[in-house]
């Protein structure tokens, strides 16, 4: 491996002036400022839950965001992974090596709480790029640069970025995959046994229904770097589109598709978010009266009506179990998200909960489809109670 990465610092994000995203995690997810850097037409905000940190970048030029790249991206999205390394120039040498584009090579940062090295490369994933980070020794609150920003403490709903997914083109997670090992040191991490890496777990909806490809990528071994999840869509005969597709289409291509923050009491982050006026998805309540979930749900030690009312979805067995909440996109183009999750014993990312909201979505169709029929559509317009839902 070329640039062995050993722990995520932070997400970074590239906003038009004026949008507002570093607003909207402070009042709505609980994220605290921590640092701020305004110079060369960018606005730069660090914000911080627990060790979750994401990097507002706003603005747009006419030089570089510090410890990033602008995309020249016309859709506010996440952009850029920065990850700690141990040499960021010999990271960007070997990257280098091996073909990758470098466009912002090493470079040094210094002010009075000491300095910093970092390199961007870019990715095969779309808009995303990779910032390699060299900070040792460094003793302020983010990295030298930026100022710090007094504030006081979050709600703390959150304590660490779980696992980040990526939306891919069909048949590029293969691709995807070797890369990740061969430049940065991430290896499969099997989502059931004996599950081939070049072809990942298959979470299929239904006959001729499509399904999503996942594969999980692990940072090296000894890092602290959050599990990667390649998504891709499988083939389907019916038409529309599903979650990737959607991303594909409107993010122009490619890219991070949402981050998953970890929670230690998932009903405590989900009546925050919703009491302060985050918007998140809810379930079609299909999900929630299929044959044996009350029944799991009561085993994993939750309440059927609570987590229903909350839109929590839950899946596993055995002892081992996972509560996930998603919002509803932080842009109007209606593409990046969060999604708010607690692990009890489980390791995965929800596969039943895919297959079942797939089918529970489509049993919901069919009974909007059934109440619809007639010569006019009613003034709610009856098809897009299944959008809605989804």
């Amino acid at each position: 491996m070329a640039a062995p990465v050993r722990r995520l610092c932070h997400i970074a994000f590239h906003v038009p002036a004026g949008l507002p995203l570093a607003r909207d995690l402070q009042r709505l997810f609980g994220f605290q400022p921590l640092a701020v850097r305004e110079a060369d037409g960018w606005r730069q905000l660090a914000l911080r839950s627990g060790d979750a940190v994401f990097l507002v970048n706003e603005g747009a030029g006419p030089g570089e965001p510090l410890y990033g790249l602008d995309p020249h991206h016309g859709i506010p999205s996440a952009t850029n992974l920065c990850f700690d390394v141990a040499d960021a120039g010999a990271a960007a040498r070997g990257l280098a090596a091996l073909g990758c584009s470098v466009p912002v090579p090493p470079v040094s940062v210094r002010d009075e709480q000491g300095a910093a090295t970092y390199a961007v490369v870019s990715s095969p994933a779309g808009n995303l790029s990779l910032t390699l980070l060299e900070r040792t020794g460094f003793g302020g609150p983010f990295l030298p640069g930026f100022s710090p920003v007094p504030s006081t403490p979050g709600p703390g709903w959150f304590s660490h970025v779980d696992h980040l997914t990526l939306a891919c083109n069909p048949s590029s997670s293969p691709k995807l995959l070797h890369w990740f090992h061969d430049c940065l040191g991430f290896h499969h991490l099997p989502l059931s046994p004996g599950e081939d890496p070049e072809l990942g777990l298959e979470v299929a909806a239904g006959s001729g229904l499509g399904g999503l490809r996942l594969t999980a990528l692990q940072g090296p071994v000894g890092s602290a770097v959050p599990t990667l999840v390649l998504a891709e869509s499988l083939p389907r005969a019916t038409s529309g589109q599903d979650q990737v597709e959607q991303f594909l289409a409107r993010n122009r291509g490619p890219g991070l598709q949402h981050v998953g923050l970890y929670t230690p009491s998932i009903k405590e982050a989900t009546e925050g978010v919703a009491g302060a006026g985050g918007q998140l998805l809810t379930p079609p309540k299909a999900y929630y009266q299929q044959p044996g979930k009350e029944e799991q749900i009561l085993a994993a030690g939750q309440e059927p009506n609570l987590l229903a009312r909350q839109g929590v979805l839950l899946d596993g067995d055995r002892g081992k179990f996972l509560l996930q909440v998603f919002t509803k996109s932080l842009f109007a183009e209606d593409t990046f998200f969060l999604e708010l999750i607690q692990r009890q014993g489980a390791t995965g990312f929800g596969q039943g909960n895919i297959r079942a909201l797939w089918q529970s979505v489509q049993e919901q169709a069919a009974r909007v489809q059934e109440a619809c029929k007639g010569p006019k559509l009613d003034a709610a317009g009856c098809p897009g109670a299944l959008e809605s839902s989804a």
